[in-house]
Parts: C-alpha cells; structure tokens; sequence
C-alpha cells in the first residue's frame, strides 16, 4: 500500500530500518542501566530539571537522541527529523510536523521511570507521512519487549506475535457495559500545579469517575476493572494496542509520546480520538485525533459481536468514557 510518495517497498524498507535503530537505541537505554546498576555510570544517574521535578532529562536522552538523529540523517538525508530533546531545546512551542515525511522520536519516553530504574521505558521512533503515523517501533529493553507496525503490514510484538494478542478465534468486541470490564489506562502528567479547576484536578475527578461503581458519581461511576499507570504515555499505547488496556485517556503528552504508539494501535486496528468530549457527546461525530492536539482517546483493537461491528463497539466506549471525562486545557499552537 502506497502512502504518499512511497510505495509499499520503500515503506518496508524504512520499517526495516527503524526496528533496526530502535532494537540499537534501547540497547543503549540498558547498557547505561547495567553500568548505573554495577555503580559505574554517575553520570547517567544526574538528571536535570526541564519545566519543573517530573519534567526531567539525562544525559542518557540526548545521547540516545543524538545516535538516533545521525543514523537517520546518514540513511535518510532528505527526511525531517524532530525529537524531543532537541525541541525542548528550542525557544518555540509551534507544531512542526507538515506533510513532508518526518521521523518523530522520544529517546527515552519515561524517564521518571528510568532514573528510578522502573522497567516501563522505552525508546520511541515514528515515522510521519503527510501527518500520518504510518511506522511504530517501540522497544522497552528491560523486558525485551519489541512493539512495531508498518502500514499494510500488521501490528507485532517482537515480530512474531500480531496484535492484538487475543485474536482467536475472533478479537473480542468492547464489553457490552463498557467501560466496565475493561481497564482503564491514565497518566497523572508533568502538570501538577495545584490550581482549583485545573488540569490535575480534573484528570482527578474523571479518574474517579471512570473507576467509582455503577450509579455513583451522579450516574458518571463507570466501575472499570482497574486503572493502570505505566508512567509512559508510548508504553500506555503499546499495551492498548496488545490489547491488555482497553481504554487510554490522556492530555499534555507531545507528538513524540504517541506518534509511533498511534501508527501501532492503528494499524492493529484500535481507535484514537480527542480525549476532551464534545458539547453533546451522544451524536457528535468521532474524529480521528490531530496529531499535536496533546489531548488523546484511545480504544484497543475490537471484534463484531453479534450486535454491533467492532467499530460500532469503539464508538459506544469512546462515548461512555466522553460522558465520565472532563475537559482537559491544553493549548498548541499550530497544531
């Protein structure tokens, strides 16, 4: 399947390339664990604030960054590049990404995590085509696990096991109730100001909503399964695209928290919309997410049932979640 102005091969060939770099980029990411762990690396233990204590770099970032920036430049000289840390880098906020083809990278998603030698990081690569991920690799080397897609090409772990993991004999359709029976994936994010009606407050309350019984809350208790906080907004897509999270909700992440884990859960057939419900969240239509809007829905891979498509059965949870959720203010501009 072309995409752009690539065809299927180069698209292979690209694809072919990034789970290469990414299995080398994590292979850093733990290399610099084993040597922190036998006492040898002090330097990749300092950590360095950006916005404010949860906001942080290593030098183990911009080293990953770097290595991957150069192999790609050498490879693919005419591609756009933006990473994290040479963004964070920039005095501007802008959205960058255009319709040129781009590769979009977090060099350690869940650095928190990794300085605390936490297993839930990662290294991250997408590649954007007219602002669409269409390749996902993403390796978290603590647990080898390798999470990739190619459009046209299916959604693996490891490449050998597609996604989602259930599949036989049909991938499961939503729940009926949902979200109950299901779990439910959210981040506390880098925005801990304690302002009355703010961000962290109202991710709270939606929190609560979504995990308190059935009636409660005003009839917004949704009695999900359980709730899951990976710490790793790129891990949180991967999981929900191998189906053990049905549901993620998130805003203030950057497109190179979620590009590649999008390319993935799309292409192993999950939803990603706008985590922020609309005015009438029964009829608005759901659309697909923009790339930079920070603000992200996403639901797992799903099957028919014997009254609904797997799509129908998406939609319905995308609209029971809206229902439970406040509005998220997160700004961007250019996106």
């Amino acid at each position: 399947m072309a995409v752009g102005n690539l065809t299927q091969d180069e698209l292979d060939g690209i694809y072919a390339f990034a789970v290469d770099l990414g299995r080398k980029a994590g292979n850093m990411l733990m290399e610099r664990v084993e040597q922190r762990i036998s006492g040898g690396d002090a330097l990749s233990q300092q950590f360095e604030e950006k916005d404010n204590a949860v906001d942080i770099v290593t030098q183990t970032d911009e080293d990953v960054e770097v290595f991957i920036r150069k192999a790609i430049h050498a490879q693919y000289p005419s591609h756009k590049f933006l990473g994290e840390e040479t963004y964070a880098k920039g005095q501007s906020r802008e959205y960058l990404i255009d319709e040129h083809p781009t590769w979009c990278i977090d060099p350690l998603d869940g650095t928190v995590n990794y300085t605390h030698i936490f297993p839930m990081f990662c290294v991250s690569i997408g590649f954007i085509v007219q602002h669409r991920p269409v390749i996902g690799v993403i390796y978290a080397p603590f647990q080898d696990q390798l999470f990739s897609a190619c459009s046209g090409r299916g959604a693996w772990l490891n490449e050998s096991r597609q996604l989602p993991l259930v599949r036989r004999p049909a991938v499961p359709p939503m729940p009926a109730n949902a979200p109950a029976q299901c779990i439910f994936a959210c981040e506390w994010g880098k925005d801990r100001r304690d302002i009355p009606d703010g961000n962290m407050h109202r991710k709270i309350e939606s929190f609560v909503n979504l995990a308190a019984e059935l009636g409660g809350r005003d009839g917004k208790g949704g009695m999900v399964h359980g709730v899951r906080s990976l710490g790793s907004a790129t891990m949180d897509l991967a999981y929900t695209a191998m189906g053990a999270f049905d549901i993620w909700w998130e805003g203030g992440c950057w497109e190179w928290d979620v590009a590649a884990g999008i390319a993935i859960l799309l292409e192993a057939g999950g939803l990603v919309t706008t985590a922020n419900p609309p005015d009438d969240p029964e009829t608005a239509p759901i659309e697909d997410v923009r790339l930079g809007s920070r603000l992200y829905l996403a639901i797992r891979p799903a099957g028919p049932s014997a009254t609904e498509t797997g799509r129908q059965s998406q939609e319905r949870a995308v609209r029971a979640v809206w229902r439970r959720v406040r509005q998220l203010s997160y700004t961007r501009p250019g996106a």
